[in-house]
């Protein structure tokens, strides 16, 4: 099964612990997606956000709703965090987030890794489930550069 990647870069010119924090606090997932998939947090909150924490949410795709649970595997404040899908629609989901000071402020990356279920059946809508994940991550920016203007 193919291991499948996205990798976003953006920069803020905020400093990178006002960066973190914001990334920190799980209530900011549902102001930073897109407003279709109709992103809720199931998990009460606030949540104490660290290695290990369990995280429960609701959203729609393609307009099926289905549940999303992430498990925070690695937790280096205030430069890197990585959320795992434990159960939802991918067969692995694993996205990595970093944080940099550069001259400008603070460099933010994303690397996700998914791997479609249902391999090879999947293979015929890899190029739908792939516009989306880039459209999530196209609001995401945007929002983004505007919370930190």
């Amino acid at each position: 099964m193919r291991m499948h990647h996205l990798r976003r870069t953006q920069v803020v010119a905020r400093p990178i612990e006002d960066v973190f924090a914001f990334f920190a606090d799980a209530a900011n997932l549902e102001h930073i997606t897109p407003p279709e998939l109709r992103f809720r947090i199931l998990t009460p909150t606030p949540i104490n956000v660290q290695q290990g924490t369990l995280i429960d949410y609701r959203l729609s795709l393609f307009g099926v709703p289905f549940g999303w649970k992430t498990r925070i595997s690695t937790w280096q404040p205030p430069f890197m965090f990585v959320d795992e899908q434990l159960r939802g629609p991918y067969r692995e989901w694993i996205h990595t987030h970093t944080f940099e000071t550069v001259p400008e402020g603070t460099r933010l990356s994303d690397h996700v890794q998914f791997r479609l279920p249902l391999h090879p059946l999947s293979w015929p809508v890899l190029p739908l489930v792939r516009r989306q994940v880039e459209h999530i991550f196209d609001y995401r920016t945007r929002i983004i550069a505007e919370v930190f203007r």
